[in-house]
């Protein structure tokens, strides 16, 4: 069965309706075309690599990508490391230097000074000495307590890609050990029991 050609449009109705008429299903395949193309990647673009295991998921944590950057997670551990030894810094150099001037003071009664302006300044560098000392102790101490404290416990997260209660006890627990273990064996297992208490709180 033939089917009939469609009327001719009238002079008017040309003039008021210019535009070409498309079916609904040609336009749906045109927009398939069009989606299809735009899934597909260009040559020059490499597929996204996504890591599958546990060991891939470590590497790609402690090495920069294409563009030359750090993950996430090591530009914090960095992050609270640093802010970590200056507050531990603070912690120890600030009571120092209180203690070192007052000592010097007192210690320096039956001196003779040229004048006031000496007097203070010999007091704030006896001062300035203790700061540096005792802040140094605390502030490397504090951050590699948090650097290695932070590091384990990321890398487990990262290797087993979920987060648990556990990481924090094995990290406290590493971290404990390593900062005793000049004591002998009795200072690495009383550091791991009490860093594991803490890592758990």
């Amino acid at each position: 069965m033939e089917v009939p050609p469609p009327a001719p449009r009238s002079f008017l109705r040309r003039g008021l309706d210019p535009f070409p008429r498309v079916s609904a299903a040609e336009s749906v395949a045109a927009d398939s075309d069009a989606l299809a193309g735009d899934r597909e990647l260009p040559p020059y673009v490499p597929e996204p690599y996504y890591p599958e295991s546990g060991w891939d998921r470590l590497w790609e944590l402690f090495v920069k990508d294409e563009h030359h950057r750090r993950s996430k997670e090591l530009q914090d551990i960095l992050k609270a490391s640093v802010t970590a030894g200056v507050i531990g810094w603070a912690y120890g150099g600030i009571p120092a230097f209180v203690h070192a001037k007052q000592r010097y003071i007192e210690q320096s009664q039956g001196e003779i000074y040229y004048n006031r302006f000496d007097a203070v300044q010999l007091a704030h560098r006896a001062g300035t000495r203790g700061f540096l000392r005792y802040g140094w102790r605390w502030g490397w101490r504090t951050a590699m307590f948090v650097t290695i404290f932070n590091t384990v416990n990321t890398s487990l997260t990262v290797y087993r890609n979920k987060n648990a209660l556990s990481h924090f006890v094995i990290a406290g627990g590493v971290t404990g050990s390593l900062f005793r273990i000049n004591l002998g064996l009795r200072g690495v297992v009383a550091g791991g029991i009490i860093g594991a208490l803490l890592g758990k709180g």
